[in-house]
């Protein structure tokens, strides 16, 4: 009786952990869109919610602390128009989530109307019942 009563509270455990990571998984898809959203509007203060404090950012070699990223979006003389992502996974372990894919940017910059492709990897943490970015790193397809 006692093994039977373990198994089931087992599989109630894995069931409410599946559900939770579930509904974590989604949060996060739904925090890369906002990014997306973001970048199009240029909203440094939604930027300043997603990004953790310490937030790093790698793209084609070149590092980026929080500061210059928030400084670049602001200034940028890119107009981006719209975006989306394709083949978006994200893998949870415990608190951090890992979401990868390719974020597309159609727009225009100095050299005309563009359409980019960048390969990404971004880590996410929940603090305090908070999902944030600490880390992203971005390849642009040539």
């Amino acid at each position: 009786m006692r093994n039977g009563f373990g198994i089931a509270v087992s599989l109630s455990l894995l069931a409410a952990t599946n559900a939770a990571a579930q509904t974590d998984k989604q949060a996060v898809a739904t925090l890369e869109d906002t990014w997306i959203k973001a970048v199009i509007a240029r909203d440094t203060a939604a930027f300043n919610k997603l990004l953790g404090p310490a937030f790093v950012y790698t793209e084609d070699g070149q590092l980026y602390a929080r500061a210059q990223v928030l400084k670049d979006l602001a200034t940028t003389t890119d107009t981006v128009t719209s975006g989306r992502n394709e083949e978006l996974v994200v893998r949870m372990h415990g608190n951090t989530a890992i979401a990868t894919g390719w974020l597309v940017l159609i727009g225009r910059g100095k050299g005309g109307p563009f359409e980019r492709h960048y390969r990404y990897t971004d880590t996410w943490l929940k603090r305090n019942g908070a999902w944030r970015i600490i880390a992203a790193q971005d390849y642009l397809k040539k």
